[in-house]
């Protein structure tokens, strides 16, 4: 009786541990971006290039250390113009497309589907 009990136990602390590591995937995941470069354009054509440094369950990203980039009109000699602005937050309905500087290993790492 007392080794079925011991069966009973172990069996459960291995799902809940199972459980455990596919919950963390993702966070695992977002947090081999930290501190990378990214680079995240939004609808308006603008492109932010900055540290990665969080994500929220919306889906909203806020870089660090980030420069904006905008396209000027073509008269000038200079195609594109640019400004530091520091920390900012990029809300997900704004975003168009999302870059990660990383090894091509990485970047497939990162977007494993799951089945």
């Amino acid at each position: 009786m007392e080794q079925d009990a011991e069966r009973s136990t172990s069996t459960t602390a291995t799902v809940a541990s199972t459980s455990e590591v596919s919950d963390l995937d993702p966070i695992a995941r977002v947090r081999k971006l930290l501190f990378r470069q990214m680079l995240v354009g939004i609808k308006d054509g603008r492109f932010f290039l900055g540290n990665f440094h969080c994500i929220d369950k919306q889906g909203n990203i806020i870089l660090q250390d980030t420069v904006e980039y905008r396209s000027i009109r073509r008269s000038s000699p200079s195609p594109t113009e640019q400004r530091c602005l520091g920390m900012i937050l990029i809300p997900s309905s704004c975003r168009t497309s999302c870059h990660v500087d990383c090894s091509i290993e990485e970047q497939l790492s990162l977007v494993q589907l799951k089945e």
